[in-house]
């Protein structure tokens, strides 16, 4: 992609004065027009496509989808779609499973008013983008012989269900939050235990507290 080529760009998030705020920020580029949008996982998969964009501004906690599925569902139907993830969690907690799952960049909202222009084109022109932050945390990463912690073996949904019972969300609420039964949270609660040799969820919150995955 040229300098001078229009980057069209599809936002999915539920919240609509993000929307709104996102669509604010790049109002005043003359190169990026943002050529459609979606409230959930479902509608972004839908509509993505007819919108023609280069790059999409993906919110990673979705009502009725996980960011990540919606992600690898969109990474499967056009690999050479760049997807920027935007969310509410610190870097450290879901950047490296957004990238692994093929997203093309990673930005906290917080961050985005200084740096959301800069990271859409940087991915638009075939590159990634994280922040020097992040990058830092990647680069101290290499070259390092050592043990995976063990949240690093859980799968994204076993992940997410870790950090909000963690945040002291009961299953109920997380079944609700996420469109899913109580049953399957509770199996997802289980395996994770399992997995990481923890006995309740006061193990699992002190944990998480230990490892700095929550605040």
């Amino acid at each position: 992609m040229t300098d001078k080529a229009l980057i069209k760009v599809f936002i999915a998030d539920d919240h609509a004065i993000v929307r709104e705020g996102l669509k604010q920020i790049l109002a005043d580029t003359r190169d990026i027009v943002v050529a459609g949008e979606a409230e959930n996982g479902n509608d972004a998969i839908k509509l993505f496509r007819k919108s023609g964009c280069h790059v999409v501004l993906l919110d990673i906690s979705l009502p009725d989808k996980s960011g990540i599925d919606v992600l690898k569902q969109i990474k499967k139907d056009k690999p050479e779609l760049a997807v920027l993830m935007l969310s509410m969690h610190r870097e450290d907690q879901y950047a490296i499973r957004s990238l692994k799952a093929g997203a093309a960049g990673y930005l906290t909202k917080q961050s985005a008013p200084r740096e959301l222009v800069t990271a859409i084109r940087q991915v638009a022109g075939g590159l990634k983008y994280v922040s020097p932050a992040l990058a830092q945390e990647l680069a101290n990463h290499v070259g390092v012989d050592h043990e995976a912690p063990a949240h690093e073996t859980l799968s994204d949904r076993e992940y997410q269900t870790l950090l909000m019972i963690a945040s002291g969300k009961t299953v109920s609420v997380i079944a609700r939050e996420l469109s899913l039964s109580v049953k399957t949270v509770s199996e997802y609660r289980a395996r994770l235990l399992v997995k990481m040799n923890l006995k309740n969820s006061a193990e699992l919150t002190h944990y998480a507290i230990k490892n700095q995955l929550i605040e």
